[in-house]
């Protein structure tokens, strides 16, 4: 492709989110732009750069060939633009996802950080799952996110840090009608011979179901196999009943009808919770936000482990770095 004198970061923004998208719609809604406003933004980069960038039938959008090999630079292009204005003052909002808008670790730390600074934007994302939020971490999409750290893959950990949050005390949610439900807390023992429900099959979530096949080990407790990715809180609840199985949780999850939460005890299972981003993003709420994680960690005691609580090996490691 030709080299063109200037670029408009606009432009590469266009053209990034149409290529995520692949549907110019959804792009325009996503940038809250017109549409035909958006498709002139891209055909304005293609004659610029002398290149078509999207093959557009009147069923599909792809990226041509010049489109791909282009992708990885326009990204980094706009993560820089990005740090060089929250360097000079200027920052965008902060895009920090929360997983699921019913937890409460990932909310509370948010809604400190943005008393700390009031003069910066923080806003909510609910993208359910940290391996697939480190993936929108290291390409720009996200900039900070919560969860279990040392479930990701060694190749998304290399672009990421974190800072420990929280030891966070694990759950399961049964239905009501199940013969654990009159129990105020349940052993862990007690759940020997059940079929839990720990999110397998859920692409977005597999550093929660390698937690509870550690935990799981060697207590007869079988982890449920893979069932329909269930999205929002009617679904869920469809699923679960027609499955009848646990949901292996934490204790701060939100009630679902017809469903109690019970917390586990003997040992009492934690749920290791760090805040994660990008190596080396600079951003002056991202400062808010971990002085917020660190304020609430200190106050609640979110830190401190039970004296009967598990924690695997591998978290361990992880929760104690600095």
């Amino acid at each position: 492709m030709p080299a063109p004198a200037h670029l408009d970061p606009r432009l590469l923004r266009a053209f990034v989110t149409v290529a995520e998208e692949l549907h110019f719609t959804r792009a325009a809604m996503r940038l809250y732009v017109a549409q035909q406003a958006l498709s002139r933004d891209v055909r304005r980069l293609e004659r610029e750069l002398g290149s078509e960038l999207f093959v557009r039938t009147t069923r599909q959008v792809a990226l041509t060939p010049d489109g791909e090999r282009l992708l990885p630079y326009a990204r980094r292009a706009l993560v820089a633009q990005d740090d060089l204005l929250a360097a000079a003052g200027q920052a965008r909002p902060l895009l920090v996802d929360l997983n699921s808008p019913g937890l409460a670790t990932g909310r509370r730390v948010l809604h400190r950080a943005r008393e700390l600074t009031p003069g910066h934007e923080l806003m909510a994302r609910y993208e359910s799952g940290l391996t697939w939020a480190a993936g929108e971490l290291t390409a720009g999409r996200l900039d900070a996110s919560f969860g279990r750290f040392a479930g990701l893959p060694e190749a998304l950990k290399a672009g990421l840090d974190q800072q420990p949050v929280r030891y966070e005390p694990m759950a399961v949610i049964l239905p009501e009608g199940h013969r654990l439900a009159a129990l105020d807390r349940v052993p862990l023992d007690a759940l020997a011979g059940e079929t839990v429900y720990a999110g397998a099959g859920n692409p977005r979530t597999p550093e929660w179901t390698d937690l509870a096949r550690l935990l799981f080990e060697g207590r007869g407790i079988d982890v449920a196999p893979p069932a329909p990715l269930a999205v929002g809180e009617e679904e869920s609840q469809r699923i679960m009943a027609r499955t009848g199985h646990p949901v292996l949780a934490v204790v701060d999850f939100p009630p679902l009808p017809s469903m109690v939460l019970r917390p586990l005890v003997d040992p009492v299972p934690l749920s290791p919770v760090s805040l994660v981003w990008r190596k080396g993003m600079i951003h002056p709420a991202l400062e808010g936000l971990r002085g917020a994680a660190a304020e609430i960690a200190a106050e609640e005691g979110w830190l401190r482990r039970p004296a009967k609580g598990w924690v695997s090996d591998r978290d361990l490691d992880v929760m104690s770095s600095p």
